[in-house]
Protein backbone atom coordinates (compact mmCIF):
# COMPACT_ATOMS: atom_id res chain seq x y z
CA UNK A 1 0.00 0.00 0.00
CA UNK A 2 3.07 2.62 0.57
CA UNK A 3 3.71 2.61 -3.10
CA UNK A 4 0.08 3.36 -4.14
CA UNK A 5 0.57 6.83 -1.69
CA UNK A 6 4.13 7.11 -2.98
CA UNK A 7 2.29 7.58 -6.55
CA UNK A 8 -0.40 9.40 -5.76
CA UNK A 9 1.87 12.06 -3.61
CA UNK A 10 4.34 12.36 -6.70
CA UNK A 11 1.12 12.83 -9.32
CA UNK A 12 0.16 15.67 -7.03
CA UNK A 13 3.03 16.83 -7.09
CA UNK A 14 3.35 16.63 -10.77
CA UNK A 15 0.28 17.77 -11.38
CA UNK A 16 0.84 20.92 -9.04
CA UNK A 17 4.14 22.03 -11.26
CA UNK A 18 2.58 21.45 -14.05
CA UNK A 19 -0.43 23.87 -13.02
CA UNK A 20 1.06 26.28 -10.89
CA UNK A 21 2.37 29.73 -12.23
CA UNK A 22 5.34 30.08 -10.30
CA UNK A 23 8.38 31.19 -12.24
CA UNK A 24 11.81 32.23 -12.22
CA UNK A 25 13.72 34.82 -13.18
CA UNK A 26 17.05 33.13 -14.82
CA UNK A 27 17.62 29.66 -16.42
CA UNK A 28 20.14 29.19 -13.38
CA UNK A 29 17.76 29.42 -10.99
CA UNK A 30 14.97 26.83 -12.42
CA UNK A 31 14.12 23.98 -10.65
CA UNK A 32 13.72 20.49 -11.88
CA UNK A 33 11.90 17.89 -10.26
CA UNK A 34 13.00 14.35 -11.22
CA UNK A 35 10.44 10.87 -11.06
CA UNK A 36 12.86 8.12 -11.48
CA UNK A 37 12.86 4.46 -10.25
CA UNK A 38 15.62 4.11 -6.98
CA UNK A 39 17.56 1.43 -8.59
CA UNK A 40 18.50 3.49 -11.68
CA UNK A 41 21.79 4.64 -11.80
CA UNK A 42 22.01 6.49 -15.34
CA UNK A 43 19.15 8.68 -14.20
CA UNK A 44 21.23 10.07 -10.83
CA UNK A 45 24.00 10.53 -13.07
CA UNK A 46 21.80 12.58 -14.98
CA UNK A 47 20.44 14.52 -11.95
CA UNK A 48 24.08 15.36 -10.73
CA UNK A 49 24.89 16.93 -13.99
CA UNK A 50 21.92 19.17 -14.26
CA UNK A 51 23.01 20.17 -10.29
CA UNK A 52 26.18 20.78 -11.87
CA UNK A 53 25.06 22.88 -14.40
CA UNK A 54 23.53 25.14 -11.59
CA UNK A 55 19.57 23.69 -11.26
CA UNK A 56 18.44 22.87 -8.51
CA UNK A 57 16.90 19.44 -8.51
CA UNK A 58 15.15 17.34 -6.39
CA UNK A 59 13.95 13.40 -6.73
CA UNK A 60 10.94 11.79 -6.23
CA UNK A 61 11.87 7.63 -6.24
CA UNK A 62 9.06 5.47 -7.29
CA UNK A 63 9.04 1.95 -8.47
CA UNK A 64 6.37 2.52 -11.35
CA UNK A 65 6.40 5.96 -13.24
CA UNK A 66 3.47 4.91 -15.70
CA UNK A 67 0.75 7.41 -14.05
CA UNK A 68 3.60 10.07 -14.15
CA UNK A 69 4.06 9.68 -17.45
CA UNK A 70 0.23 9.38 -18.09
CA UNK A 71 -0.11 13.00 -16.14
CA UNK A 72 2.64 14.47 -17.97
CA UNK A 73 1.32 13.37 -21.20
CA UNK A 74 4.45 12.07 -22.21
CA UNK A 75 3.61 9.62 -25.63
CA UNK A 76 4.49 6.09 -25.25
CA UNK A 77 6.67 6.32 -27.98
CA UNK A 78 8.83 9.17 -26.21
CA UNK A 79 9.27 6.79 -23.21
CA UNK A 80 12.63 6.93 -21.47
CA UNK A 81 13.62 6.12 -17.99
CA UNK A 82 12.55 9.31 -16.05
CA UNK A 83 10.38 12.51 -16.42
CA UNK A 84 11.70 15.47 -14.93
CA UNK A 85 9.56 18.52 -14.50
CA UNK A 86 11.09 21.95 -15.44
CA UNK A 87 10.08 25.06 -12.69
CA UNK A 88 10.18 28.12 -14.53
CA UNK A 89 8.69 30.72 -16.75
CA UNK A 90 6.67 27.89 -18.18
CA UNK A 91 6.66 24.58 -17.10
CA UNK A 92 8.56 21.95 -19.64
CA UNK A 93 8.50 18.47 -18.82
CA UNK A 94 11.56 16.81 -19.96
CA UNK A 95 11.74 13.15 -20.27
CA UNK A 96 14.77 10.82 -20.48
CA UNK A 97 18.47 11.85 -20.71
CA UNK A 98 17.87 15.29 -21.97
CA UNK A 99 20.91 17.08 -22.73
CA UNK A 100 21.14 20.64 -21.15
CA UNK A 101 22.06 22.35 -24.11
CA UNK A 102 18.72 21.40 -24.94
CA UNK A 103 17.08 22.46 -21.53
CA UNK A 104 18.98 25.80 -22.27
CA UNK A 105 17.00 25.94 -25.43
CA UNK A 106 14.29 25.26 -24.07
CA UNK A 107 14.04 27.62 -21.58
CA UNK A 108 15.48 30.51 -23.71
CA UNK A 109 12.97 30.05 -26.30
CA UNK A 110 9.87 29.07 -24.80
CA UNK A 111 8.19 27.61 -27.45
CA UNK A 112 4.63 26.32 -27.13
CA UNK A 113 4.96 22.76 -26.23
CA UNK A 114 4.36 20.33 -23.27
CA UNK A 115 7.80 19.21 -23.55
CA UNK A 116 10.81 17.22 -24.57
CA UNK A 117 12.16 13.88 -25.27
CA UNK A 118 15.17 11.41 -25.32
CA UNK A 119 13.40 8.32 -25.69
CA UNK A 120 15.06 5.12 -24.70
CA UNK A 121 18.86 5.26 -23.65
CA UNK A 122 20.66 6.23 -26.09
CA UNK A 123 24.61 5.78 -25.25
CA UNK A 124 26.44 8.92 -24.91
CA UNK A 125 23.84 11.23 -23.73
CA UNK A 126 23.85 12.48 -20.77
CA UNK A 127 23.83 9.98 -17.81
CA UNK A 128 24.31 7.73 -20.50
CA UNK A 129 28.44 7.54 -20.94
CA UNK A 130 27.73 11.30 -21.74
CA UNK A 131 30.01 11.89 -25.16
CA UNK A 132 29.74 15.67 -26.72
CA UNK A 133 29.59 13.80 -29.95
CA UNK A 134 26.92 11.50 -29.69
CA UNK A 135 24.19 11.34 -32.56
CA UNK A 136 20.94 11.20 -31.12
CA UNK A 137 17.71 13.46 -31.56
CA UNK A 138 15.72 15.33 -28.98
CA UNK A 139 11.74 15.60 -29.69
CA UNK A 140 9.40 18.41 -28.42
CA UNK A 141 6.06 17.19 -28.26
CA UNK A 142 2.75 18.93 -27.51
CA UNK A 143 0.97 17.04 -25.14
CA UNK A 144 -2.01 16.70 -28.00
CA UNK A 145 -2.96 12.43 -28.13
CA UNK A 146 -1.90 11.46 -31.87
CA UNK A 147 0.07 14.72 -32.42
CA UNK A 148 3.88 13.79 -33.75
CA UNK A 149 6.55 14.71 -31.97
CA UNK A 150 8.87 17.04 -33.79
CA UNK A 151 12.31 17.28 -33.75
CA UNK A 152 13.85 19.90 -31.32
CA UNK A 153 17.18 19.58 -31.33
CA UNK A 154 19.61 17.03 -33.29
CA UNK A 155 23.16 16.26 -30.78
CA UNK A 156 26.18 15.41 -32.20
CA UNK A 157 25.54 17.61 -35.81
CA UNK A 158 28.65 19.69 -36.76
Amino acid sequence: MKNHTNRVTAGAALAFFLASGLSHAAPADTAITVFKTPWCGCCELWVEAMKEAGYPVTTTDLEDLSSIKKQASVPGDLEACHTAVVDGERKYVLEGHVPIEAVEKLLEEQPDIKGIAVPGMPSGSLGMGYDPNARYTVYSFDGVSGEAPAVFLETGVK
